[in-house]
């Protein structure tokens, strides 16, 4: 059942067909807050920022807790493959329900995360025979059916009352997840159960979830721009939009993302390791869902003046972004980029003056950020040679 060095690519495929589904599902959480950023009361626009927590969370929750599976279990087992494509399905059904989730349909968003989430784990200790794994697992359904009770009782109320119940929700999720689960009269045994097999494997599929969530952006971005009237400002907003997610790019892919797999492989402590990195990269998933929503506005509306929600999502994407890149690296150089702390201080400096500006000079703003941070990072690595990773007490090297 536990997967092998050889299983990485037939993984792959089965993994990159549930990735088809988050792409729609993140595409259906950016049009879901544009709707709301560009609505006519403040309100609601600062509402629509705090959908993206109470919407992303739990499916990048999904996501996280399935690349687990798939990396310790083997992807050639008929009952790891229905697994997965049941969870496909349920991210399917979750993200056709984002347009009314708060209204109407929120059954069809919380229940099948919740028949999801407590029913995988049941279903896994019946599969394995190692007594820490069916441990992990047990005590997993049991924090699960605990927050089943604001999922679901979130469903019979709506607006306010809903995000509240599910912010409660989703909480409880993460919270129990970073202590592993505990629940009194029930050992909690070595959390190497939690460790995937696959740690390369693992660290593949953090890349490709940013790699989707940039294409998400860019598919955003064109479909917008396609459906917007051209004009010169327009145009101006696709060339800033799209430079901007390259160099969002290029900030994970410098050095860090390259050596993310050999980086965790090396780890002492490798458990720790991709629970850091898991958290890292929804952080920059949560970065990249605000600027693509940002990015939206700016196409539509480039010479309007600037609302404080649009300058949240336009500045505050990328300092979500990068804030999420400080603890990549972290994990692969146990230390803390002063680079990137100058450029969140920079967007929060230049937060009241773009206040008075229009989306386009704002956006234009964050990229000269941005732009200046890879310039940085491109000089600091002028004439040197490629960084190794060197993570917190990093075991020996295999051979």
């Amino acid at each position: 059942m536990v997967s092998t060095a050889g299983d990485n690519r037939r993984a792959n495929f089965l993994e990159l067909f549930f990735d088809l589904v988050l792409v729609f599902a993140l595409s259906g959480v950016v049009s879901r807050v544009v709707r709301d950023l560009a609505a006519d009361t403040a309100a609601r626009r600062w509402a629509g920022l705090l959908y993206v927590l109470v919407l992303v969370l739990p499916i990048m929750w999904l996501w996280t807790t399935t690349s687990h599976i798939t990396s310790r279990f083997d992807p050639r087992q008929p009952s790891v493959q229905v697994m997965v494509l049941l969870t496909a399905f349920g991210v399917l059904f979750m993200a056709s329900s984002l347009p009314y989730a708060f209204f109407e349909r929120g059954w069809a968003f919380a229940v099948p995360y919740v028949v999801l989430q407590v029913g995988r784990p049941v279903l896994l200790i019946g599969l394995v025979r190692d007594r820490a794994q069916q441990g992990l697992y047990a005590r997993s359904a049991i924090w699960f059916t605990v927050s089943a009770v604001p999922w679901l009782a979130g469903t019979l109320v709506e607006d306010w009352a809903r995000v509240g119940l599910w912010a409660l929700a989703i909480t409880i999720d993460l919270v129990s997840a970073r202590f592993s689960w505990p629940v009194p009269g029930l050992s909690r045994q070595s959390d190497s159960a939690w460790e995937p097999t696959k740690t390369h494997h693992l660290a593949d599929r953090y890349e490709q979830l940013l790699l989707i969530a940039l294409g998400e952006s860019v598919l955003a971005l064109g479909i917008t721009y396609t459906d917007t009237p051209v004009s010169l400002a327009t145009t101006l907003a696709l060339v800033v939009g799209f430079i901007t997610t390259v160099l969002l790019w290029r900030i994970y892919y410098y050095r860090v993302g390259q050596v993310l797999p050999e980086a965790v492989d090396l780890a002492g402590d490798q458990v720790r390791a991709g629970q850091n990195t898991g958290r890292a990269h929804v952080l920059m998933v949560l970065g990249i869902v605000l600027v693509a929503a940002g990015y939206e506005i700016v196409v539509t509306n480039p010479d309007d003046h600037v609302r404080p929600a649009w300058l949240a999502a336009t500045l505050g994407g990328p300092a979500v972004y990068i804030v999420g890149r400080i603890g990549l690296e972290r994990v692969v150089f146990n230390r803390l980029s002063r680079r990137r702390l100058i450029g969140i201080a920079t967007l929060a400096a230049v937060a009241l003056p773009l206040a008075f500006t229009t989306p386009l000079i704002a956006a234009t703003g964050a990229l000269a950020v941005l732009l200046g941070m890879a310039l940085a990072d491109t000089r600091h690595a002028r004439g040197r040679p490629p960084e190794a990773p060197s993570p917190a007490t990093a075991r020996p090297k295999r051979t």
